[in-house]
Parts: C-alpha cells; sequence; structure tokens
C-alpha cells in the first residue's frame, strides 16, 4: 500500500468515524443518565436523514438548514415519546423497557413507508463542500474533511458541558442517586426529559450528516444501531469519550478491512467487539457496573 493510499483511507476512516460518533453519543447519553437502552435510536437516525432529504430536494431549503431541521425534528418527536409514554417506565425492569422502544421502532416504521415510501434516496454535498481538498500527497472531499472536524468539536462541547457546568453536574448526579437529587428540589423529571431529546436529537442530525454519502432507503435503521451498539460496547456503555474510541477503533477497522479482507469487512466489527470484552468487559474506558 503505498502512502497515498493510505493517508486517503485514513481520512476516509476518520469521516466514517466522526459520523458514527455524533450517532453514537446520542445512544451513549441516552443510556449513561437514564439507563434506558435505547432500539428507537437508529430509527430516530433514519427519521434525520429523511427529514434532511425533504427539507433540501422538496422543499428547497440550504443544506445546513436540513441540518437543524432533522435535529429539531428529532428532539420534538423525542420530547413527545419521553413525556407521555417512556417516563412511566424508568422504574420498570429493562425488559419492559427494552420492548417499549421496539415497539417505536415498528410504529415509526411504518410511519416512514407512509411518509416517504419505500424508494431510494439520495442528498447532494452542500455547495460550499462540494469540491475536494489536497492534504500532503492525497486529495480528500470537502465535505469528509468537514465530518473529520465535527467529530472532535461536538467531543469537546459535550466534555465542557457535562464535566465543566452546573446542568453538567446535575446529569451526572442524576446518574448516581436521582432520588437524593429529587430530594434537593431538582426537578429530575425535566433533566430526564432534556437528555433524551438532546440524544434523540445527536441521533437525527447524525443522519442527516450522513445523508449525502449514503443511500437513504427503509432498513437503514437496522444496520445503524447495530454499528452503534458496537461502538459504546467496546468503549464503554455511558463513557462519552469512550465512544469517541469506540468510533475510531470502528471506522479504521470498517475502512481498511474492506481493502486487506473484503469479505470480512462486516464481520471484523464484532471480532473487534468480541476481542474487547473477552479483555475488558466493560469496555474500553467504562467501568464495572456496581448494584444501585
Amino acid at each position: 500500500m503505498t502512502l497515498t493510499v493510505f493517508l486517503t483511507n485514513t481520512f476516509y476512516a476518520l469521516a466514517l468515524a466522526m459520523n458514527m460518533f455524533v450517532i453514537a453519543s446520542g445512544l451513549n447519553l441516552i443510556f449513561g443518565v437514564l439507563r434506558v437502552i435505547n432500539f428507537a435510536h437508529g430509527m430516530f437516525y433514519m427519521f434525520g436523514a429523511y427529514i434532511i432529504f425533504t427539507v433540501t430536494k422538496t422543499w428547497g431549503a440550504p443544506f445546513w438548514i436540513g441540518v437543524l431541521a432533522s435535529g429539531a425534528g428529532l428532539a420534538v418527536i423525542a420530547l413527545v415519546i419521553e413525556r407521555f409514554l417512556l417516563r412511566r417506565l424508568y422504574d420498570k425492569e429493562h425488559l419492559m423497557q427494552l420492548l417499549f422502544t421496539f415497539a417505536i421502532v415498528l410504529l415509526m416504521s411504518d410511519a416512514a413507508k407512509m411518509i416517504w415510501g419505500t424508494d431510494q434516496y439520495s442528498v447532494g454535498y452542500p455547495p460550499a463542500l462540494k469540491g475536494a481538498v489536497r492534504l500532503g500527497p492525497t486529495i480528500v472531499p470537502q465535505y469528509l474533511v468537514f465530518l473529520c472536524i465535527v467529530g472532535p468539536l461536538l467531543a469537546i462541547a459535550m466534555w465542557l458541558a457535562v464535566d465543566r457546568t452546573r446542568w453538567g453536574r446535575i446529569v451526572r448526579a442524576a446518574t448516581q442517586d436521582r432520588e437524593m437529587l429529587s430530594a434537593l428540589g431538582v426537578n429530575v423529571p425535566a433533566v430526564y426529559a432534556m437528555v433524551f431529546t438532546i440524544g434523540s436529537a445527536l441521533a437525527g442530525i447524525g443522519g442527516a450528516l450522513a445523508a449525502p454519502r449514503i443511500a437513504l432507503a427503509p432498513g437503514m435503521d437496522a444496520t445503524i444501531i447495530n454499528e452503534c451498539f458496537i461502538i459504546v460496547i467496546i468503549g464503554g456503555l455511558g463513557n462519552m469519550w469512550g465512544s469517541f474510541l469506540g468510533a475510531l477503533a470502528f471506522g479504521f477497522v470498517v475502512q481498511f478491512g474492506t481493502i486487506f479482507v473484503p469479505n470480512w469487512q462486516d464481520v471484523l466489527p464484532y471480532l473487534l467487539m468480541l476481542a474487547v470484552l473477552l479483555i475488558r468487559p466493560w469496555g474500553l474506558l467504562g467501568r464495572p457496573e456496581l448494584s444501585r
């Protein structure tokens, strides 16, 4: 492999990893605070991709307006689901939560087919990022460079929000002892609603950002939810920087696996997850779950 080919595939791997991090970070945030394994997260991602298609292709709005619309649309959907349905299940066993989120997947899947049909759609690159840029000996699409920048910026923003703000301290407290937090006068249901809304909005934004590089079709949610779970399990459930490392590992394994072992590219992420779990069952940066 030449240096040019290596660098090109490295940038493609980074772009894939950072796009996946945007999506997986929302899933990890929801689990870390609410302790809900949200199977509907992939469906939120798919709706985000469909929304940007509608906003840009049907309504003729700019690409970035479509990204904002995807995030806002999924925030509204998530807020309704959390307020009237999910909130009743926080104290229930995990099986009921899993069944509930799976039911949401079935309902939203039928709704998506009713709204957008079963055809494949595509979304073009934003006009400002349609070209390519030379990085050393290689030439990379500008949009992929943009994705490589978005991921680290989001990671830093989430770290600052969670570790350096009062809201972040409240969120961290909610993961430890929500009863005590409620006794101190904090509106815990509002905190939970905000976390679920933000996490779901990240899925919608991730779907919008992924739309220019993939085909939009029914069933895309099933693939992405599996990949997101691989990422958060590798990194450690509930750990944001773990998700960042998991996304990097996933991106490089998929991209370079396509080159060196193309017949195994779909299996390699699962093998990587298995190897990590054998060494650290709680993930790279996760911690052993304590009884609560």
